[in-house]
């Protein structure tokens, strides 16, 4: 979620640094789930991308969904950017990718039902002006130039900076989409091991979630080209981060890591103050150039925390950052995924026994073999579908365990939630190898078609 964060009053000690993350423990019964996702809003009739501002826009959209479904509007510089509603948040990510950030719920089939809910009004809204929306990893036709920009000043600064510290952060920027669950801890240890498989298991998701096989109108040679962007955008603030797996790691670890990324802006009476490439460390002794003699917010501390971008992050919550966009029935696979590996101790400690023997140069093969081959993969002869195949076994009993029942009690449990997934490793294809097989057969290698078949 791109909005700015609500954190507290200013910075007296470090150790504040790593309470703010430690103040995220809850106990197990009050873990809840919130699932965020990204789609491209495109006019149904050029197939272009939907521009901030007219009849037929991201403006409308938002005020459509403000106006007839009651959400409250977030404003930055007198424009609509954003809305809340019930603990939810929509929002716009830089190529006016309308993401929806779910309320913290009890059960996935509490989100699930959330996300029906969200792509209904989006619908019914985007029916009404021509518009529609698509569930992808990156935008298949649509070239860099072709795509608009949201006013909001923290993605100015991000775009001007993208160029100085790699070759793909504009493309990621404005050209994908993913989605995300973010998911609670209980304690320091709790949280250590989570974020440990989180890391280590994300190329999985990455294989399983595969939907971003073409780019610039053509096939891109990847299952997730935006999860290849990823490795060329910004080394500072992107990765499989080798230190969470040392002997010792905890907050303050992750606090230290954090200092050292370099900063984007501060956020000041409504407006972002360019502080590109400077350092926290010297806005905690009063020495931040952007603003001299100032020091740092617990607002300041969360801001900056959320332009930390690996696979896996903690803020005062865990966030699994590895999967494409996609369609409806993956938006609810992904939370069913990490519920099942994380929210249970029998699987989360069996989905360590699976990873904890990789060194990083394992992990790190993992990553960029799923990018490349999804489901295909293979690093030191295990294949990425016998793995993904350990993977949802553990995450279904771990979900069986949770047995949290649904529709009314018909449902015994949040397990029937995997089934795509499991149809993919049943199959052994992943949504590009699909995807692919249109373009190379009945599309005809149109990849307009892809719009009519698979919008929302």
């Amino acid at each position: 979620m791109s909005i700015p964060q609500s954190g507290g009053g200013p910075i007296e000690t470090h150790a504040q640094l790593a309470d703010y993350l430690a103040s995220g423990c809850k106990p197990k019964d009050e873990w809840r789930i919130g699932t965020e996702h990204e789609k491209f809003g495109y006019c149904k009739d050029t197939l272009k991308p939907l521009p901030y501002d007219g009849a037929r826009s991201i403006k409308a959209i938002l005020e459509g969904l403000r106006d007839r479904y009651g959400w409250a509007p977030v404003l930055e510089g007198g424009n609509i950017i954003g809305l809340e509603k019930d603990g939810a948040n929509v929002s716009l990510e830089p190529g006016g990718q309308l993401e929806l950030s779910g309320a913290p719920l009890r059960s996935i089939h509490e989100t699930c039902d959330e996300v029906n809910v969200h792509l209904r009004e989006v619908q019914s809204v985007a029916d009404e002006i021509g518009a529609g929306f698509i569930g992808l990893g990156a935008a298949p036709i649509w070239r860099q130039a072709e795509m608009p920009a949201m006013p909001k000043g923290r993605y100015a600064l991000m775009t001007d900076y993208m160029d100085k510290v790699g070759t793909m952060g504009k493309t990621m920027m404005y050209r994908t989409c993913t989605v995300q669950v973010n998911l609670d801890f209980a304690s320091e240890p709790d949280m250590v091991k989570k974020l440990r498989v989180a890391l280590a298991l994300q190329p999985v998701a990455t294989a399983l979630f595969a939907n971003s096989p073409f780019l610039d109108g053509k096939p891109n040679g990847y299952q997730s080209w935006r999860s290849r962007v990823w490795r060329d955008l910004d080394a500072d603030r992107t990765g499989m981060l080798p230190f969470v797996f040392d002997a010792g790691f905890g907050f303050e670890a992750w606090a230290d890591y954090a200092l050292d990324v370099p900063m984007y802006f501060v956020f000041r009476d409504g407006k972002y103050v360019d502080a590109r490439g400077q350092s926290f460390r010297d806005f905690l002794d009063g020495q931040l150039p952007a603003l001299p003699g100032e020091i740092p917010t617990l607002s300041d501390w969360a801001d900056h925390l959320t332009t930390i971008f690996p696979e896996a992050r903690i803020k005062k919550f865990i966030e699994m950052r590895g999967a494409d966009g996609g369609p409806w029935r993956r938006l609810c696979a992904l939370p069913a995924l990490w519920v099942g590996l994380t929210y249970d101790q029998g699987a989360l400690d069996a989905a360590w026994d699976l990873a904890k023997g990789w060194d990083a140069e394992t992990r790190e093969a993992w990553r960029v073999a799923a990018a490349k081959d999804g489901l295909r993969a293979a690093i030191n002869g295990q294949s990425m579908r016998d793995l993904a195949g350990e993977v949802l076994e553990i995450a279904r009993s771990g979900l069986a365990a949770r047995a949290v029942p649904g529709a009314g009690g018909i449902l015994p449990d949040e397990t029937h939630f995997l089934n795509a997934l499991q149809d993919s490793v049943d199959s052994g294809q992943t949504p590009a190898d699909e995807l692919l097989e249109h373009y190379h057969g009945d599309w005809n290698c149109d990849l307009t078609r892809i719009y009519g078949a698979y919008s929302y």
